[in-house]
């Protein structure tokens, strides 16, 4: 392991506390995230707010995508930490041809942990048909495969990908949620450049931030800084069109990446309309410069997927 990652690791349980946060108020329904996070501690309105654009506009691109496809396709959850997406999906009735999340070790066993001890988390994992195998590290259910594995490992990535099961023929949704930037840049563009030729139908969903030149993103460094987390890939965080870039130099036919104020002017407006009565929020001028700082960046192998988009 590399000196910060134990900060970095530390950081799934910190977005999933937000997550669990905004889940008690109301702003999005998910009744699995309780498994994995015991605790409810308040988080101010604009956190709360900024979980529920990000994790809305995700579930809105990866359900276009299993729509598009009809459910012929794979999702792989890069850097998943304690996400609930699997069940959640599972419990729509909404089904892929494989789900693989993937994560340092150190995340994955105790995901493991929490699955095989939570009936309704390993029920959903299973099929009568076959045998959940499970270790320390890593669970194979029937579709879903949860993977410990350091991402910046090319080679233990394509050996645990190939262990999974995947199929490089079919559409495949990748999702990083500020999972890229902690990587270096030669080391990220190495992963994403394999991706694009291995996977000849890939559509990519990459949450993370950007415009960290100004005022407010030299702050939001120095207090990543501060915790021990050095944004190792700051350089394609400059803009979005450095996030569109970075793709395009790797070989994806297409990208476009967009802000969160430009995101959440189009999430669903009954949607919108309902959670800002959730709660009271005094500065919405930080609310925006919150969502001036991330942006949702996607990108395509096939040029069929470029029209998923909000």
């Amino acid at each position: 392991m590399w000196a910060n990652d134990e900060a970095v690791i530390a950081t799934n349980d910190d977005a999933s506390s937000c997550k669990r946060c905004a889940v008690a108020l109301g702003y999005w329904s998910d009744k699995f995230i309780s498994y994995f996070v015991r605790s409810t501690e308040r988080k101010a309105p604009e956190i709360n707010r900024g979980y529920f654009a990000r994790t809305v506009a995700i579930k809105i691109l990866v359900d276009k995508f299993i729509e598009v496809t009809g459910g012929n396709c794979q999702i792989v959850n890069i850097g998943a930490g304690f996400d609930t997406l699997y069940w959640r999906l599972n419990d729509e009735g909404k089904t892929v041809k494989g789900f693989v999340e993937l994560d340092f070790p150190g995340v994955t066993s105790r995901k493991c942990h929490y699955i095989q001890r939570t009936k309704p988390l390993l029920q959903a994992v299973s099929d009568e048909d076959y045998d959940v195998k499970l270790n320390r590290n890593n669970l194979h259910g029937h579709t879903y495969k949860l993977t410990g594995v350091d991402l910046r490992n090319l080679t233990e990535v394509e050996a645990k990908i190939k262990e999974s099961d995947l199929d490089y023929s079919i559409p495949t949704v990748f999702l990083a949620e500020c999972v890229l930037v902690y990587m270096t840049m030669p080391k990220s563009s190495q992963l994403l450049k394999w991706i694009a030729e291995k996977f000849k139908s890939a559509f990519f969903v990459n949450y993370e931030m950007v415009n960290l030149d100004d005022r407010f993103g030299e702050v939001m460094l120095s207090n990543l800084r501060t915790r021990g987390c050095d944004l190792a890939g700051a350089e394609a965080c400059h803009s979005t069109e450095t996030q569109r870039k970075r793709f395009l130099d790797m070989g994806w036919a297409g990208a476009d990446s967009c802000d969160m104020v430009g995101i959440w002017s189009r999430l669903p407006p009954e949607e919108v309309a309902r959670v800002v009565q959730l709660e009271l929020l005094d500065e919405q001028e930080l609310l925006h410069q919150l969502f001036r700082h991330y942006a949702i960046t996607t990108a395509w192998t096939d040029h069929r997927w470029s029209d998923i988009q909000l």
